[in-house]
């Protein structure tokens, strides 16, 4: 129901007024009344003229609706005695707008709107609310774009679950389904960033690109928290204790659907539950049905527990061949890289960020990454204390650029740079080493140089 309310000038349309003067000339009045009042945030005076247009022209126009917001917010905060009652028109505010005026307003919008007007007024058991946001997720999850209806909607229902009323495999399910929905938004996110970070570093966006690149880096950013809370909340429940004894008990019965052998699969090798022999036979049945990037990823999951290194970067590799949603294959690239960090294998591990960066390019876990190996190999580069704490401008760099391109990343990568940044030359060091603004080569693997700061 958040809409632009600059529509004023609209209400007197020629056409409009027509409209209006044919069904009903007093509607059309207070309608012109009311707006003119809502304008101005002069809500009490609205409201009167907005109530007759709402209860006897409810199809007049959208500025009903728009406008209606606020003037019923306004008095649910001013009018404690008829608060309950201010609740509830605002709720038919919400429940009639898609009804009327489909083309502005979404029904999973509506049903959103009325879900967290329920939660902060105490009005709605958590049933009710799972229900409501159930239901709104399920029928229009194109327009399920709420973080906080997000973490309502899977915080609800692991409570649920913890008072015995829903099923644990459920919780895994909307999980999978809620983080899925985060991970699109991101990547639209992520796309509108990549296209307007170049311009913004040269300078040259207009104002409108602005607004856009800003509200995207705003937007990736509240996704990322409410991701993080949303696995805060799922928390134990998806430990190995509860994920073996549920995916052996319904196994025989949905061992033939891939989808669920797939996620099952997946949770467990997240969790590092690869050495039980329930992940054996979850991946041994998803490769004989449908061999795949994931069945052969999970492969490699399990003979990397075998120990057998080697076998294990094949059917990783094989994994990223198959894989055809450039997204997914990025994740693949960036999990082999974070393995062979692991075993100290940095050269390696490079090479598969890099690769994860070409084929996303706002993938900023890999520049992150690779940021981690700069800063891991200081030690190694330079012949002189200063050459070598020099790397570490050259590993912010690359947790600048993280931000820069990954909306998700925000705080974490700039975080990491001042922290890589603190760790470089200070002021002094610079001033005493004589090379402010000069270029500094590195010859060791992380190649390329940095410029010194000028003082």
């Amino acid at each position: 129901m958040k809409k632009r309310l600059s529509m004023v000038l609209g209400l007197l349309a020629a056409a409009s007024f027509a409209y209006g003067q044919a069904q009903n000339p007093e509607c059309m009045q207070n309608l012109s009344i009311f707006a003119e009042h809502a304008k101005v945030k002069n809500y009490e005076a609205a409201y009167e003229p907005w109530k007759m247009v709402f209860e006897n022209c409810p199809d007049l126009h959208y500025a009903t609706y728009a406008y209606g917001e606020p003037i019923l917010k306004d008095r649910i905060k001013n009018d404690e005695a008829n608060k309950p009652e201010y609740i509830n028109t605002l709720m038919e505010v919400y429940d009639k707008g898609p009804q009327y005026f489909p083309k502005r307003y979404t029904k999973a919008g509506s049903m959103i709107d009325i879900a967290l007007l329920k939660f902060d007024n105490d009005m709605a058991t958590d049933e009710e609310l799972y229900e409501l946001l159930d239901k709104a997720f399920k029928e229009d999850q194109e327009n399920f774009k709420n973080p906080k209806a997000m973490y309502l909607y899977f915080s609800t229902l692991v409570d649920l679950h913890g008072a015995g009323k829903k099923d644990l495999q459920e919780v895994f399910d909307t999980y999978d389904a809620v983080t899925g929905k985060i991970e699109s938004e991101n990547r639209e996110l992520a796309e509108i960033i990549l296209k307007y970070v170049e311009k913004d570093s040269a300078g040259t966006l207009t104002a409108k690109e602005k607004r856009a690149l800003k509200n995207a880096r705003i937007n990736g950013e509240s996704y990322e928290k409410i991701s993080g809370s949303i696995d805060s909340k799922l928390g134990a429940l998806a430990d190995c204790d509860n994920l073996i004894p549920l995916y052996q008990k319904n196994f025989e019965e949905r061992k033939g659907d891939a989808d669920w052998l797939r996620g099952a699969a997946g949770r467990m090798d997240a969790k590092g539950c690869t050495s039980d022999p329930m992940f054996v036979k979850l991946v041994e049945a998803l490769d004989a049905i449908e061999p795949s990037a994931s069945s052969k990823y999970f492969l490699g999951s399990l003979y990397e527990e075998k120990g057998d290194n080697s076998k294990a970067l094949d059917y990783f590799k094989q994994s990223v061949d198959l894989e055809t949603d450039k997204y997914k294959k990025a994740n693949k690239l960036l999990s082999i890289a974070s393995k062979a960090r692991n075993r100290g294998q940095k050269t390696t591990a490079y090479k598969y960020a890099r690769q994860a960066i070409d084929v996303n390019p706002s993938e900023g876990r890999a520049y992150m990454m690779i940021a981690g190996l700069y800063a891991d190999s200081a030690n190694e580069c330079g012949s002189t204390t200063f050459e070598k704490k020099a790397v570490y401008w050259k590993a912010a760099e690359m947790a600048r650029k993280a931000g820069q391109v990954d909306p998700s990343m925000g705080n974490s990568a700039s975080s990491a740079a001042s922290a890589y940044e603190g760790r470089a030359p200070s002021r002094s060091e610079i001033f005493n080493s004589g090379l402010q603004g000069q270029t500094i080569r590195f010859n060791c693997w992380v190649g390329g140089s940095v410029k010194v700061p000028s003082l």
